[in-house]
């Protein structure tokens, strides 16, 4: 309902009437703005200045604003894991992965160096892909901080698995547009193929399952994920490993 940079801008009142609201949202839309007035201790020119920097011409606009963030959230609806995983591997069995796992697992054989990349609970995921890596004789490093220092002598011949839900995470991508100006193969697991991230890298594994919220919080599936990096992890190892 409000952006930080709304909140950012907000005067000693304006917190008063954002304090109120927040707590008493399901009481606020369906006051007059009198009665918010007289509740904050504030006058109704206050409360319309205030409306006007969330964005709304006027109380009215604000208030039905604010109802339908209230909607949206109770209408919050969690896929059953069990659907999910199903309809991923039915999808799975329709896509031709393979083609494209085995070309990305050499690259990352020939490399020097993994680097994985992500935020959040893609972030978490980066550790476990080079964890499970290294765990199959291929060294990997993870990267969450967005602000880690990048320099292109340490990347040489250097393979960057980058892993996004949405593909348009702006720290994942700034990070991977720096790799990418010191010559590093980027790898990308997303859940879109028509997204920043996919179209930035060398190659694109997309899983496609439902994207989930809970607030302003992703919850969408990482099973596809794990899946999609354990078969990369051993597809490299097959080929490393190939009698020769």
């Amino acid at each position: 309902m409000f952006t930080p940079e709304q909140i950012a801008r907000f005067s000693e009142l304006d917190y008063i009437i954002y304090n109120y609201v927040t707590k008493h949202a399901n009481e606020v839309v369906y006051m007059r703005i009198r009665e918010l007035a007289e509740e904050v201790h504030v006058s109704p020119p206050t409360i319309l200045r205030f409306c006007r920097k969330v964005g709304c011409d006027g109380f009215s606009e604000f208030k039905t604003k604010l109802k339908l963030y209230l909607q949206q959230n109770e209408r919050s609806f969690i896929t059953n894991a069990q659907d999910t995983l199903t309809e991923f591997f039915e999808r799975t069995l329709k896509i031709d992965y393979q083609q494209t796992i085995r070309e990305a697992a050499a690259a990352i054989a020939r490399a020097d160096n993994v680097i994985f990349v992500g935020s959040g609970s893609s972030g978490i995921l980066a550790e476990y892909g080079s964890r499970y890596f290294s765990a199959l004789k291929k060294f990997s490093v993870y990267i969450k901080d967005p602000f880690f220092p990048i320099y292109g002598h340490y990347f040489n011949n250097c393979v960057v698995i980058a892993l996004s839900v949405s593909g348009e995470t702006s720290y994942t991508l700034s990070q991977v547009h720096r790799f990418k100006e010191k010559g590093s193969t980027i790898i990308s697991i997303t859940n879109r193929k028509h997204c920043s991230l996919a179209n930035m890298s060398d190659y694109n594994l997309t899983y496609y399952v439902n994207t989930e919220f809970v607030e302003q919080t992703n919850i969408t599936t990482q099973i596809p994920v794990i899946y999609l990096l354990e078969s990369l992890a051993k597809e490299m190892y097959r080929m490393l490993n190939k009698p020769t």
